[in-house]
């Protein structure tokens, strides 16, 4: 049961893991770029892993009152998974934002702008 909110929010992680790695490849692509986009989708992971692992851990399981068991037990479930697709997304994000930076930067760089 640590594991399922997991397996539920995976595909999804590699849908948006597999969205940011083609995104931005209509240009010219070198092997520094390929192994930052690699690094950040591998931390990305790693983050919604730990998170998650870490959010199963914090959320308690409510004790069985006179009408039995309250619907907080499917808690342990859902919010590992957001914290995890939080995380997922803050670094991605992050990631994103480093790219276009240095992309501006590049192309400042290469053309000035002529004032």
């Amino acid at each position: 049961m640590r594991y399922l909110s997991l397996l539920l929010l995976g595909p999804w992680l590699i849908v948006l893991a597999w969205a940011y790695w083609a995104t931005g490849k209509t240009f010219r692509v070198n092997w520094q770029r390929k192994a930052y986009d690699m690094v950040i989708v591998v931390v990305a992971l790693v983050a919604a892993l730990a998170s998650a692992l870490l959010a199963y851990d914090d959320i308690a399981i409510q004790s069985a009152g006179n009408f039995g068991r309250e619907s907080g037990g499917i808690w342990k479930q859902v919010m590992p998974a957001l914290y995890g697709y939080g995380a997922f997304a803050a670094v991605m994000v992050v990631g994103i934002a480093v790219r276009i930076f240095l992309r501006r930067r590049k192309q400042n760089v290469i053309a000035p702008n002529k004032v």
